[in-house]
């Protein structure tokens, strides 16, 4: 009995020691360690990226001077037309209303010149007789001499509605040719179709629209957030949706005054001339993105942004530096420029000052090695 009662003496105190020692060597674990960083010199830049098209500097939409019906086309799209090259061939087809209405002229001004006419013989008679004065007659003849004008005008009238030129062309045809050299882009009619003239009152049908495709620009929209940076003369970046490890170059010329409301938010347009490259051609109407840098700070004092924290009551920026061995305090501080990665540091820290950083290192090694086992 003695011995059983020794042995369970022995049991217990080798369990209160085999617990005392287990408590400290886990109590003497090393706490977690924090490694820091240092304030780096950096070039920041603050660039957004604009959605747009690759569009002609310059295009030209030709139209009829006359209406009728398009009797043929000489060109293609894509083909390269120089100033006066000839584009399609309209057929008049005169309008009744205004064609009863010449003619009506015509014969209006054919009686006046008969009136006229009888009047100046009459008077010439007498004027040779010396019964009327000079300047009597000469005003009897500058009538006679204006009725006969006024009947060429209303007979050429007449000849345009019917023909569509006073040239006499027996097939009663206009020619539209090129105003501007360069490439037709689309032609939006085709043979048969009925065309409308350019006048005052209405901008008429478009017959081609031409264009020089070696002067492209970039046209995109900006947020008004971003819109205030911009400078005439800022360089852009622009990459082409359908041309795949292509950056082409670009000078922004053209920021809109006025913004539009799409969506919700306020888009302002902008321009910016494009220089091509002679290995890639670039066609009307190419998607695009253009990068442009908003803000550049070169040899900023900047830290990673992400180890910027935030009060949660005043949403002020703050960090923690190290004072003593993983001893560290708060510093307010005062941001700059950022690039979504390093942000600059305006005030509360200097470049020898120890930046905590929130990475638990011992904590990431232990969930390893428990992975590891598992």
């Amino acid at each position: 009995m003695k011995i059983t009662k020794y042995l369970i003496i022995a049991i217990a105190i080798f369990g209160v020691l085999f617990s005392a020692a287990y408590f400290v060597k886990t109590n003497s674990k090393s706490a977690i360690t924090y490694k820091t960083e240092q304030l780096e010199q950096q070039t920041i830049e603050r660039e957004t990226v604009v959605t747009g098209k690759v569009i002609p500097e310059d295009e030209v939409e030709v139209k009829p001077q006359i209406g009728g019906i398009i009797e043929r086309i000489f060109i293609e799209e894509g083909n390269q037309v120089k100033t006066g090259d000839l584009i399609a061939r309209i057929k008049v087809v005169p309008n009744e209303q205004n064609l009863n209405a010449a003619k009506g002229r015509v014969e209006k001004a054919r009686i006046s010149l008969a009136t006229n006419k009888r009047e100046f013989q009459r008077n010439q008679q007498l004027f040779e007789k010396g019964i009327i004065s000079s300047a009597d007659f000469s005003n009897i003849e500058l009538q006679y001499n204006q009725a006969v004008q006024d009947v060429r005008n209303a007979e050429s009238d007449l000849k345009i509605i019917k023909e569509g030129s006073i040239g006499g062309s027996s097939s009663a045809n206009t020619d539209i040719r090129a105003t501007v050299p360069g490439t037709v882009l689309e032609i939006p009619v085709k043979e048969g179709d009925q065309v409308i003239e350019s006048n005052s009152f209405n901008s008429g049908t478009t017959i081609a629209s031409i264009a020089d495709l070696n002067k492209m620009i970039f046209e995109g929209k900006v947020d008004e957030a971003d819109v205030a940076s911009l400078r005439v003369g800022t360089p852009l970046t622009v990459s082409l949706g359908a041309v795949e490890n292509q950056k082409l170059s670009a000078k922004l010329t053209f920021i809109a005054p006025k913004g539009t409301e799409e969506q919700g938010a306020v888009q302002f347009k902008i321009e910016a001339d494009m220089e091509l490259n002679d290995s890639i051609f670039i066609r009307a109407g190419y998607s695009a993105n253009a990068s442009i840098v908003l803000e550049r700070k070169e040899n900023a004092m900047a830290l990673r942004e992400a180890l910027i924290q935030f009060d949660r009551k005043t949403q002020d920026p703050y960090v923690e530096i190290l004072i003593g061995d993983q001893q560290f305090e708060r510093r307010d501080v005062t941001l700059g420029i950022s690039d979504g990665i390093h942000v600059e540091i305006l005030e509360g820290v200097s470049a020898q000052d120890q930046v905590k950083v929130w990475n638990r290192t011992e904590e990431r090694e232990e969930n390893e090695n428990e992975e590891d086992d598992a």
